[in-house]
């Protein structure tokens, strides 16, 4: 005999068995109900109901007596290993409780596989829907998606089927998913992801999808956590009319998405038309991807007439080919399979080192710069001879072509890399490239990657015309970002370090980085040598008649001049802290980046839009 007692102060709802009845162990004797909550008591045993105590609707203290149970054999302490009962067989769908079969056709709408017509259109232009992005970008099954059940705020002038079925998560689908989980883990991998559905309203931006919207970008500040942002729309929605609201200019959006700037690394994507707000969060990214059928602008061809500006096509407005000319663009691809797989690459930089790390050949080093001093070259080479195989991602290549900027990796380590570019005006500085080296030191700056500078430069580009373009202000930004730095500088200087734009190329002057570095090739002055020539000998030079014996004694006086300009002699006098084998430029790289103590703490490191 044993006692059935109540686990808890409870009123008796009813009873499921009588005195007398047999029951098993499992089954239920009572319901008891407590703060508006029911509780089950059940058989422990398999036994016979000997008396019930109470009636329903009695109250019972914790401990009470509520029935004695007659074992039908005895207790006995187990000994032998469980019983493991068979797996309960999985419900069909026909068995599916009504609240969970609501909650799965309700999602039905928001998928691509039931939403045939709409996958078809996005397939014919050549495009990939939202969630097939999503899907090619994060690790499989690791995106969770966020407000899925949102349909646009147009109750009063649509049906709820019709919402339902044409306006699934209000045209943007917004979660938070794993990329590149497999070379960093879980937890350095997460990312919120945001799209904008193009097959949905055209992508705009309704009142729903910026509450979700600003959802994902307070988790992104609060978690610390990289975002990245499928722009195409066409901008503000003005069909939502559930809002009592008039222009809607004072949600939050664009001021939470700015708020990230220097915080997270932020990316955004965008394949086909990107106009109005969309392009306006697109604008506050860090760094762009597009594809080469993309169009990009402020305003869509509805806003353009609207505005009394003429009547274009939406093809005639930011195509990639101008975007990526004049530096929106930072990174132009093919299509959006290329888009996924470069955002990948370029969130990897900011997730930590990689393990596993190729090293090019070093001594393909030596022969990067020509023997002779006036040829031009690539410094791409010189990139990738320092860079481990298959790691570079140049940035804004289209854009300020007098330097080169890349994210790369040194042993596994991600870094920043610039490079000035001789094949454009002989590697002289001008305003657009001194804007891209200097916001490419703020992005480096912001997420903590140590900076490493290729030098081969006669100075700054200088005359009436570049005047014209404010070059007083623009290259100096470069000394400006310079002296914010908080991540490690290194400077090679490969050739020409010559000038303000040589100081411009080491952190300030040659002394500011960590260390400054010459290959034997490298040849330095306050400017360039037959510039200096023929100033600084303009009389000499005079005194003679033009022909042979002048050009003979301008000859020795840059010879002269290049010898006291040398690296070697550079080094003697410790203007330069090393002169090396250029073979040996990725080890004393990597020396310099070991030394790196932990950084200090940013404090809203802002990079510029531009």
């Amino acid at each position: 005999m044993t006692d059935i007692r109540s686990p808890l102060q409870a009123q008796i709802v009813r009873w499921h068995v009588q005195a007398g009845d047999s029951v098993n162990a499992g089954d239920l004797l009572v319901i008891l109900e407590a703060m508006k909550m029911e509780h089950e008591v059940r058989a422990e045993h398999d036994g016979l109901v000997t008396e019930l105590f109470y009636e329903d609707g009695a109250l019972v203290a914790e401990g009470d007596v509520l029935s004695s149970l007659e074992l039908l054999a005895p207790i006995r302490q187990q000994t032998s290993a469980p019983v493991i009962p068979h797996a309960a067989p999985q419900p069909t769908k026909s068995t599916w409780r009504a609240d969970l079969q609501r909650v799965l056709e309700r999602h039905a709408p928001t998928l691509d596989a039931n939403r045939a017509e709409a996958v078809a259109k996005r397939h014919a232009l050549g495009q990939r829907t939202a969630r097939e992005n999503i899907a090619d970008l994060c690790d499989a099954d690791s995106f969770m998606e966020y407000g899925a059940l949102a349909v646009a705020a147009q109750r009063r002038r649509r049906s709820e089927e019709d919402l339902i079925k044409n306006t699934p998560a209000d045209g943007m689908v917004t979660g938070i998913g794993s990329i590149n989980q497999t070379l960093f883990g879980e937890e350095q991998s997460r990312a919120v992801v945001m799209a904008y559905d193009a097959s949905v309203l055209a992508g705009t931006q309704g009142m729903r999808n910026h509450q979700k919207t600003d959802r994902m970008l307070g988790i992104a500040l609060q978690q610390k956590l990289p975002v990245v942002l499928f722009a195409e729309g066409g901008g503000g929605r003005p069909g939502d009319v559930d809002m009592p609201i008039v222009a809607g200019l004072h949600v939050a959006t664009f001021a939470s998405f700015a708020r990230l700037n220097g915080q997270v690394p932020v990316l955004g994507i965008v394949a086909g038309r990107c106009f109005a707000g969309n392009a306006a969060l697109l604008g506050c990214c860090d760094v762009i991807i597009a594809t080469q059928a993309s169009n990009i602008g402020m305003g869509g061809p509805a806003m353009v007439e609207g505005g009394g500006l003429g009547v274009f096509k939406p093809e005639q407005i930011g195509p990639s080919n101008v975007q990526h000319g004049n530096g929106v663009i930072d990174i132009l691809v093919a299509d959006e399979t290329e888009a996924v797989a470069a955002a990948r690459h370029y969130l990897s930089f900011f997730q930590g080192p990689v393990k596993d790390w190729q090293a090019p050949e070093a001594l393909a080093l030596r022969d990067v710069v020509p023997e002779n001093r006036l040829r031009v070259y690539d410094t791409r080479a010189a990139i990738n001879g320092i860079a481990d195989q298959g790691s570079v991602l140049e940035l804004r290549s289209g854009f300020g072509k007098g330097i080169h900027t890349a994210l790369a990796r040194i042993e596994g380590r991600p870094v920043g890399v610039l490079a000035n570019n001789p094949l454009h005006l002989g590697g002289a500085i001008d305003a657009n490239a001194a804007d891209k080296a200097a916001r490419f030191m703020q992005l480096c700056n912001a997420h903590g990657l140590p900076l490493i500078s290729l030098v081969d430069t006669p100075g700054f580009m200088v005359g009436p015309e570049i005047e014209t373009q404010a070059q007083v202000r623009h290259v100096s930004r470069m000394f400006l970002a310079a002296a914010h730095l908080r991540v490690p500088y290194l400077s090679v200087v490969l050739r020409k370090g010559y000038g303000l734009g040589a100081m411009a190329m080491t952190a300030g002057g040659f002394h500011s980085p960590l260390f400054t570095v010459a290959w034997p090739s490298a040849e330095f002055g306050a400017m360039g040598l037959e510039g200096a020539v023929r100033l600084g000998y303009r009389k000499e030079l005079q005194a003679l008649p033009q022909g042979p014996q002048r050009t003979t004694l301008y000859d020795q006086l840059v010879a002269q001049q290049y010898e006291k300009g040398s690296a070697i002699h550079m080094a003697t006098t410790l203007e330069i802290d090393a002169v090396i084998d250029p073979a040996h430029t990725r080890a004393w790289l990597v020396r310099g980046l070991q030394t790196q103590r932990e950084l200090p703490q940013a404090q809203g490191l802002a990079i510029d839009a531009w």
